[in-house]
Formats: C-alpha cells, sequence, structure tokens
C-alpha cells in the first residue's frame, strides 16, 4: 500500500515540488510590485516600512524561541547583521532603485543570474572548483544579458554600457548570491526562522539612517501604498521564506534553485498583463540564451581542470 523507504528517499511527492513553484510565482509577483512602487514611494522608504511589517507579523512568535536560544544568537551575531544587510536592506533596496529604469522583464532575467553567480562566488570565497557548466553558462549567460540590455544589438550594449537599471539589479543579484554563498561558508546553526527574524531587525537598523533622511512626501502612506508595502511584507518576504524553507527541505537547495529560471517567464506574463509591458524578440532570445546559461551551470558539474588535477595527484 506504501511505497519502500528507498523510493520516497529519491523520489519527491508532487506536492513538494509545489513549495518552490509557487515561491517564484509570489517573487514573479514582487517584481512587479516593485515596479509599480517605483512611482509611488520612495525604494528606502518601501524598503524600511516592508521590514517594519515583517518584524512586528513575527515578533509574537519568534520573542520567545529567540530568547531562549540568546547563547547562540549572540554568537552568530555580526553574522546574522551582514547576511541582513546584503540579503534584506541591499537586495530590495537595489531592486527597487533599479525598478526606476528599467523594465520588470529584465529585472527578472537579471535576478534570474543568482546561481550563475553565486557559483562564481564559491570558487572566489569557497575555493570550489570551476566547473565546465560554469565556463561555458557563464560565456552564454554575458553574451544573453548584453543581448538583452542592447535590445537585440550587442555592438550598442558594449558601445553605450548598461543601462543604470540593469546594472543596479546586477549588483542586487550579486548581493543576494554573496548573502548564499556566506550562508554555506558560515553554517550557523541557528534556525532559519530566526536567522530571518535578526536578518530583518539589522535590515531595518541599516535602512533607519536613510529613511529618517528622505525628503518629505517621499515616504508617504496612503491608498496606494499600502497595498504594495502589505504584499512586500507578507507576500514576498513571510509567504515567500516559508514555502522556499519547506522546498529546500523536502527537495534541497540544488533542485530549488531550478525553479528560479522560472522567474523570468512568469515576470514577463504578469508584466503583459499588469503593467501592459510590450514584448520584444529580444527579452525572449536574450532571455533564453541566459537562462541556458544558468542552466548548465546548475547541471553540468564536471570541473574544468579535472584530468590536470588527477594527473598530479
Amino acid at each position: 500500500m506504501s511505497a519502500s523507504p528507498s523510493t520516497n528517499a529519491h523520489t519527491p511527492a508532487f506536492s513538494a515540488f509545489l513549495y518552490p513553484f509557487f515561491a517564484i510565482v509570489l517573487w514573479a509577483g514582487n517584481v512587479i510590485v516593485s515596479k509599480l512602487a517605483a512611482s509611488a514611494i520612495s525604494p528606502t522608504a518601501i524598503t524600511f516600512y516592508r521590514l517594519v511589517l515583517v518584524l512586528l507579523l513575527m515578533s509574537p512568535v519568534m520573542l520567545g524561541p529567540l530568547w531562549r536560544n540568546r547563547a547562540v544568537i549572540r554568537r552568530h551575531l555580526w553574522k546574522l547583521a551582514l547576511s541582513g544587510l546584503l540579503a534584506m536592506a541591499l537586495f530590495q533596496s537595489l531592486s527597487y532603485r533599479a525598478a526606476e529604469s528599467t523594465t520588470a522583464t529584465n529585472m527578472a532575467i537579471v535576478t534570474a543570474l543568482i546561481p550563475l553567480l553565486t557559483a562564481i562566488l564559491s570558487v572566489i570565497v569557497l575555493g570550489e572548483a570551476i566547473t565546465l557548466g560554469m565556463v561555458g553558462g557563464g560565456i552564454l549567460s554575458f553574451g544573453g544579458i548584453l543581448y538583452l540590455v542592447g535590445q537585440g544589438n550587442l555592438s550598442a550594449a558594449l558601445s553605450s554600457g548598461v543601462h543604470l537599471g540593469d546594472l543596479l539589479m546586477l549588483l542586487a543579484a550579486a548581493s543576494y548570491a554573496l548573502y548564499g554563498v556566506l550562508l554555506k561558508h558560515w553554517k550557523m546553526n541557528v534556525p532559519a526562522w530566526q536567522a530571518i527574524y535578526i536578518q530583518a531587525c539589522a535590515a531595518l537598523l541599516f535602512m533607519l539612517p536613510m529613511f529618517v533622511m528622505l525628503p518629505p512626501g517621499a515616504a508617504e502612506l496612503d491608498a496606494r501604498t499600502l497595498p504594495l508595502i502589505a504584499y512586500a511584507g507578507i507576500g514576498s518576504s513571510i509567504i515567500l521564506s516559508f514555502l522556499w524553507i519547506e522546498g529546500v527541505k523536502q527537495l534541497g537547495p540544488n533542485r530549488c534553485s531550478i525553479f528560479i529560471n522560472l522567474l523570468p517567464v512568469l515576470t514577463a506574463l504578469f508584466a503583459v498583463i499588469w503593467l501592459r509591458d510590450a514584448m520584444h524578440a529580444y527579452h525572449v532570445i536574450g532571455g533564453g540564451v541566459t537562462l541556458i546559461g544558468v542552466l548548465l551551470t546548475q547541471t553540468v558539474q564536471k570541473p574544468l581542470f579535472g584530468k590536470r588535477m588527477q594527473a598530479k595527484a
């Protein structure tokens, strides 16, 4: 009547794949929210309010466990603070700033580079081996991004450079990739939700000086901005985190990371529906080549210098 333990260990239930899928759906929605917020509220303000909302909602259930685990938290406090700066302050605020000068589809395609950037940073920070997939995928993704930002004209991209919004999004993606690499390097024995809470506290402290210095009118709460903040704080912070954490528990980080390749597809679909964005051939070609490169990085794990290293050994 039931499957054997060995079958269950290697074949996750279909429902397990729904966790990362719906997490990416919410992430795509957050890209759309970023575009809508670009004309409604300061990037610093929505990042700050988002963090305030997250902490207000999580505090009733997190303060007790955090107090009981305070010795471990104290030991890793600076690491958690740096994690919060990278993943919740820099990544979010740069993403909102990028939305002011690039399209939602471009944002999603650049964000989908996170697995490739993670692999590259893992070589630098963790000393991991350079793989064939990393080299081939990196070349393909770089060409795809140039084609995308040049709107189908590679020479134009090389001569005029990258648009500010695309560059800011690339910096945001690199920040998040570094966050993932450092988490792997540090191996902190802090429960996921406790880590998220402390990271949000740290990010809020980092954002506070910039929030205080905002000009009048840049941080207004009204009927237009409140729904955007609610989605950012509840949907793409708490619910998305829950879905992703559950997905990683059931499928592992490698399987879950492949779902990031759906982000540009879903974002483009949402952008056409809600933002009335036009879909061009360079989006499909440049985005497609970029995603193929990311997929190569994720799946082709043969070391580039494997034979040479074996010969030396």
